[in-house]
């Protein structure tokens, strides 16, 4: 699948976040800083202890799967998706392997 991202928002609270899809190539490069950007602070320390125990390598894992894992996060906390960058929602839903949550 192309690069996309879908616009994620709580209806509770109405704090709109963006979700890329795909290969993470900022985790791999930067580590445990792209984490931080959205506030992501769980996953920017888990990533920051992984990279120091295994002297960076732990990028090469981090990469394929960060997006995803953020993405239930997102779910987690009940935010849903409100529009799906390029493609359809039920080609991202299928390519992610998650049931994406909508209105």
């Amino acid at each position: 699948m192309a690069y996309t991202k879908l616009v994620m928002e709580n209806p509770y609270t109405g704090i709109t976040k963006e979700a890329p899809v795909g290969l993470s190539w900022t985790v791999l490069f930067f580590a445990f800083l792209p984490p931080l950007f959205p506030g992501d602070w769980k996953w920017a320390i888990i990533i920051f202890l992984l990279t120091i125990v295994t002297i960076g390598l732990s990028g090469l894992l981090f990469m394929f799967f960060y997006n995803k894992l953020y993405i239930k996060d997102l779910i987690g906390d009940e935010f849903i998706v409100k529009s799906v960058g390029m493609g359809t929602l039920e080609q991202v839903s299928q390519n992610l392997g998650i049931n994406l949550p909508v209105r």
